[in-house]
């Protein structure tokens, strides 16, 4: 099994913390990651883009000219697609571009972006994040104390509101829980900032 040092909230040494190996100590398959960023992204996409077809364009209720005689071709709008300030024919239209994978290519993403931050020593394992009331300088205290001054996504157990409101006023700290950590999230991330018991969660859902 992979050991991590372990580490409470003034940066001093705690001894070590065993992790599973189902979870964080397998060859990571970046093929299925790349699948799931992709997914990720698309459904952060707001999908919101419109254009004004022949209904939605203003004007054009009265037919231009005559059907017949005129030596013209015939026209029922000033407002169909071939006139300049007509509608558009085949524009975007609002839509959702979110779509799911299978459970076990998630599963099997997540653990191995996991994976690849233990291999690279990007995880930092702490006892606990306890505070008394929100106060963003006492975390960055603690993120001094651990010396990490680089993107971190601080993963907390669930429940534990006064860490998660201290962190998320800071620069380059992203906060999530074990349950909402994602593998977009991750691998935007230059290290991991995990609780003991989050971590125990991790293990309990992945493994």
């Amino acid at each position: 099994m992979a050991n991590v040092k372990l580490f409470d909230q003034t940066g001093k040494a705690a001894g070590e913390l065993a992790l599973n190996d189902a979870v964080f100590g397998i060859e990571p398959n970046e093929a299925v990651v790349f699948d799931v960023i992709i997914s990720q992204r698309a459904s952060l996409r707001q999908g919101t883009h419109a254009v004004k077809n022949r209904s939605a364009v203003s004007g054009g209720g009265r037919k231009p000219w005559r059907q017949k005689g005129t030596g013209r071709a015939r026209q029922g709008s000033i407002r169909s697609p071939q006139w300049r300030g007509g509608g558009v024919v085949f524009g975007p239209t609002p839509r959702s571009y979110s779509y799911k994978l299978p459970r076990k290519m998630r599963r099997l993403a997540l653990q191995s972006v996991y994976s690849a931050k233990v291999a690279e020593d990007k995880l930092v394992a702490v006892e606990g994040l306890s505070f008394t009331a929100p106060k963003t300088a006492e975390f960055a205290a603690v993120l001094k104390a651990l010396n990490i001054d680089s993107k971190v996504l601080v993963i907390l157990e669930e429940g534990n509101e006064f860490a998660a409101l201290s962190a998320r006023n800071l620069p380059n700290v992203k906060v999530a829980t074990a349950a909402t950590a994602s593998v977009l999230d991750i691998v935007n991330s230059d290290k991991l900032l995990v609780t003991k018991e989050a971590i125990s969660t991790i293990e309990e859902v992945l493994a």
